[in-house]
């Protein structure tokens, strides 16, 4: 009768601190605070809030948002930058094939000292001359080279778009590691959350295992399994702390930032459905995805390519025109010569056509690649749509098991309130009601990673659609729902 009137006072608030010494000195139970000190006493410290401050700036406080994340990345990321600088070194390169036809010009002096040999021998004397040029200039203009140039130039121009679809696919790349960063970075927190909030309950039930020993009602074991209990939880929040900072660090330098100064995520982990389907998918990849451009153009450079070799039997039509000036002296002469020229080049009949195998092997190849490529685009479409569906419909299932486990965790701590239920019951209903939590934040983190790699295989984002699609849960459990993530 005694233990259910003191259970009542405790359940009413009315047990008071003096109340329950007096109580444990009578039944002889007294708590060394050595050995159980009080829970605040235990709980780790909070971290500040994480800011940047940037020196000399008005604003002193920046929140980053995923827009903020990926402008930085595309300013910052050292990939796209290399990539960038591709693309201006192919442009260049289409430059210097089309200066075949503009003229070249040389300059050249110089001094020679001659000794005839046949000469002497026949006058029966050694025969020195000098010679003396001033200036030689050259001017030369090649006229036509039946196509040779224009085949170089335009496998060039293929390489340059080439480039410029590897520059897009490596800003695609980084936005999807940027968008699954960033989310990983949202889930980390959110774990964060889930981690500070059991070690309050912890540090609860804690307490309540004191109040309970102290009075006589429950064993001194009860305090034990508290304690062990709050120390695991403390030891979870150290782990989730801890894949926070990780996770920063991996979003800087996916940003390529790493050095940057702490800062502030303001947003949480969102369900934001897409409609779309696998047809639309494959359609839209057809038109945006970068790589499969860039096979398509490998295989015309292979076909410019193979169009030049064969090429190389022809010659070269170019005009030439020479002015000197020098002779016995340096000034003592001058002479010039111009005139047209066909220039054959050096034909080795056996290289040409074993090149010209080459050059057709290769077109074969590049084919093959681009519909290797296009297969591996499919599937990969495929992989990012099916395991987009799956975590979508993950959702839903998640909800409910946050559901039905904070239910099921309210139970049995108003059955250990009461007395009826022990600690182990109770921290199998936490250890459920945590690990619902997680896995459904996991579930987001998954969903949305799986919608930026579907954004990655098909080559252009998605639009966010305004109606949500139906989670298939009344009212009382989205407002449970919506009720716990604001107390968290």
């Amino acid at each position: 009768m005694l233990k259910k009137i003191l259970t009542l006072c405790l359940i009413l608030g009315f047990g008071q601190i003096s109340f329950a010494d007096e109580i444990a000195q009578e039944v002889g139970n007294e708590i060394n605070p050595k050995e159980y000190p009080q829970a605040e006493s235990v709980l780790p410290t909070k971290d500040d809030e994480k800011q940047i401050v940037i020196e000399g700036s008005v604003e002193k406080t920046i929140n980053l948002s995923l827009e903020r994340c990926l402008e930085i990345a595309l300013g910052n990321n050292p990939q796209i930058n290399a990539a960038f600088h591709d693309v201006l070194a192919s442009d260049t390169r289409i430059k210097q094939v089309w200066s075949n036809y503009f003229p070249q010009f040389s300059w050249q002096t110089g001094y020679t000292k001659i000794r005839q040999l046949q000469l002497s021998d026949a006058l029966g004397r050694n025969l020195t001359f000098n010679y003396y040029v001033l200036g030689q200039i050259t001017l030369q203009q090649m006229l036509y080279d039946f196509g040779v140039t224009q085949n170089q130039a335009t496998i060039r121009r293929l390489e340059y778009e080439g480039q410029k679809s590897t520059l897009s696919e490596t800003i695609n790349t980084v936005i999807y590691k940027t968008k699954d960063a960033y989310f990983n970075l949202l889930y980390a927190y959110e774990a964060k959350r889930v981690a500070e909030t059991t070690v309050a309950q912890y540090t609860m039930f804690y307490d309540q295992a004191k109040a309970f020993y102290e009075i006589g009602l429950n064993p001194k074991v009860d305090v034990t399994i508290a304690e062990s209990n709050l120390s695991n939880a403390k030891l979870q929040l150290i782990q989730a702390s801890n894949a926070v900072n990780l996770a920063i660090a991996q979003l800087n330098n996916v940003m390529g930032v790493p050095f940057i100064d702490e800062y502030s995520i303001q947003e949480r982990l969102r369900y934001t459905p897409v409609d779309i389907t696998l047809k639309s998918a494959v359609d839209i990849a057809r038109e945006s995805r970068p790589d499969l451009r860039l096979a398509e153009t490998k295989v015309e450079a292979a076909k410019q390519t193979l169009k030049l070799v064969k090429k190389s039997y022809f010659p070269t039509i170019s005009v030439e025109g020479q002015y000197q000036r020098g002779g016995g002296s340096w000034n003592s002469n001058y002479g010039y010569n111009f005139g047209g020229y066909l220039n054959f080049p050096t034909i080795n009949g056996m290289l040409i056509k074993n090149e010209i195998k080459e050059a057709r092997y290769l077109y074969d190849k590049e084919l093959a690649n681009a519909q290797i490529t296009q297969n591996n685009i499919y599937l990969e479409i495929q992989n990012a749509y099916l395991k987009l569906i799956e975590k979508k419909n993950q959702i839903p299932v998640a909800i409910l098991q946050v559901k039905q486990a904070k239910e099921n965790y309210e139970l049995s701590y108003g059955r250990y309130r009461v007395g009826e239920a022990n600690p182990i019951e109770l921290k199998e209903a936490q250890t459920t009601y945590q690990s619902a939590q997680l896995n459904y934040y996991n579930a987001l983190y998954q969903y949305n990673s799986a919608k930026s790699a579907l954004e990655k295989a098909i080559g252009k984002n998605l639009v966010n659609q305004e109606t949500e699609i139906d989670l298939e849960l009344d009212e009382e459990t989205k407002a449970s729902i919506e009720l716990n993530e604001t107390k968290q």
